[in-house]
């Protein structure tokens, strides 16, 4: 298989590189900061991109630039997506001309595959999706000005309805590690990719370290205040976990680990590889893709 990969000197980007690399797939890497051919930028014409697709089986999109555009540039091509944008990813999936997978991390991604092992053993009501990330780990200033973004935003689609403020309301729930922990309202996508299937689902988020949790809350009703979030110390672990759950029954499907950046490279290597080698046809998640004992095989380390 011969992989075009977007983004391949980022946090995400290395891993991919490595897991695909190692299971004896070609990784034509393609950055701003490339040289030659392999020279992309993805704020700019996207001919280079469309020019480099069809030379190779699938594209892996690891950059955390989110350009529509790309659904045309690569349509001869599956793409792979590790955005965690709800309102992108609807729009990248209308404007899908080929197959496309949607979400290839942790949330969405392997949340999305547990939503639907969970909506799979009974009839589930509404679900909770609960996300814990390592407030210690370095995994890109991507990632933190993606959290930054949703301060002073609303919730795409929320299936509440209404107007639902990122990180104004939270739930308190145990962990996996059997600790209380309090979790904010954010937007995660799943309620956009799994909603019609599984009913009203919520995404919360807290962090490794309570006290920046506490922080988190207080730039949410403070948007002005959202520039500390890049200026924060990176205090605690690398630790995460995702706990999926019936809101009206409790039962739950769970998943944890270590290093957030790690887990989402090995998850979108094999996004990729699937992507290719069950030939689908159009917009799909992880969850038509992957069962959870491959997805957590895949993070043993």
């Amino acid at each position: 298989m011969r992989a075009l990969l977007l983004g391949a000197r980022g946090a995400v980007g290395v891993v991919v590189r490595r897991e695909l690399e190692r299971a004896g797939h070609e990784v034509t890497p393609a950055s701003r900061g490339a040289s030659g051919r392999g020279r992309v930028d993805l704020q700019g014409d996207l001919s280079p991109v469309a020019d480099l697709a069809v030379e190779h089986d699938v594209v892996v999109n690891a950059s955390g630039v989110e350009r529509i555009g790309l659904a045309g540039a690569t349509a001869a091509t599956p793409l792979v997506d590790i955005s965690a944008t709800g309102a992108y990813l609807e729009k990248l999936r209308n404007a899908a001309g080929g197959p496309v997978v949607l979400g290839a991390g942790l949330v969405p991604g392997l949340s999305t595959i547990l939503v639907r092992a969970l909506a799979s053993e009974t009839a589930v009501g509404d679900i909770d999706v609960l996300v814990m990330l390592g407030a210690g780990e370095r995994h890109g200033p991507a990632a933190v000005a993606w959290t930054a973004g949703l301060v002073g935003v609303d919730v795409h689609r929320p299936p509440e309805g209404g107007r639902v403020r990122n990180f104004r309301d939270s739930v308190r729930a145990l962990g996996p590690d059997g600790r209380s922990r309090r979790y904010l309202r954010a937007d995660f996508p799943d309620h956009v990719l799994r909603g019609d299937a599984h009913g009203a689902i919520r995404s919360y988020l807290t962090l490794g370290s309570a006290a920046l949790t506490a922080s988190l809350a207080l730039v949410g009703r403070m948007p002005a205040l959202r520039g500390a979030l890049a200026a924060a110390p990176h205090v605690g672990g690398d630790a995460w976990h995702i706990v999926v759950r019936d809101r009206r029954t409790g039962r739950q499907r769970t998943a944890a680990g270590r290093g957030q950046s790690e887990a989402t490279g090995r998850l979108t290597a094999l996004a990729a590889e699937r992507i290719v080698s069950r030939g689908a046809a159009g917009a799909v998640t992880m969850a038509d893709l992957v069962e959870p004992d491959d997805a957590l095989a895949v993070m043993v380390i």
